[in-house]
């Protein structure tokens, strides 16, 4: 993964989990999109001013390794930086760990689109450009 540029923890719920306690599978992508979320508004980014500028971002494909289950009330850290940047589209690096152990590991490509009509579009030159500037991407 590229250097994590944002982390935030986030505490495991009784609703989180399944029967057994254990984290069920579709909750940790609840969790690396707060991530993003947090990532964005961590560079002065808030979703609700993209929207209202015409912008938002779709997930078109993920790839997620789960590694180790996390458990009820275990506290996690989100991990989250850019592993490519094109001007439509970029990859997230995302990474959910308890302590040091590495329990997801996942790749999420997003496309920037105009929400009213739902078809991709470039990214603003300046959001763009901020991306840019981020260390240790590929673009």
């Amino acid at each position: 993964m590229t250097a994590a540029l944002s982390a935030i923890q986030l505490r495991v719920y009784y609703e989180d989990t399944d029967a057994a306690g254990i984290v069920y599978y579709a909750n940790y992508l609840r969790f690396i999109e707060r991530g993003r979320t947090e990532f964005l508004r961590s560079l002065g980014h808030d979703q609700n001013v993209l929207m209202k500028e015409g912008i938002a971002f779709a997930v078109r494909s993920i790839e997620a390794e789960y590694l180790k289950p996390a458990r009820l009330d275990d506290l996690l850290t989100v991990e989250t930086g850019i592993a490519a940047l094109g001007r439509a589209q970029l990859t997230f690096a995302q990474r959910i760990l308890r302590g040091h152990e590495l329990l997801l590991d996942a790749k999420i490509r997003v496309a920037c689109i105009d929400p009213a009509a739902g078809r991709p579009i470039r990214m603003p030159r300046a959001l763009h450009e901020q991306l840019s500037a981020l260390p240790g991407l590929s673009q």
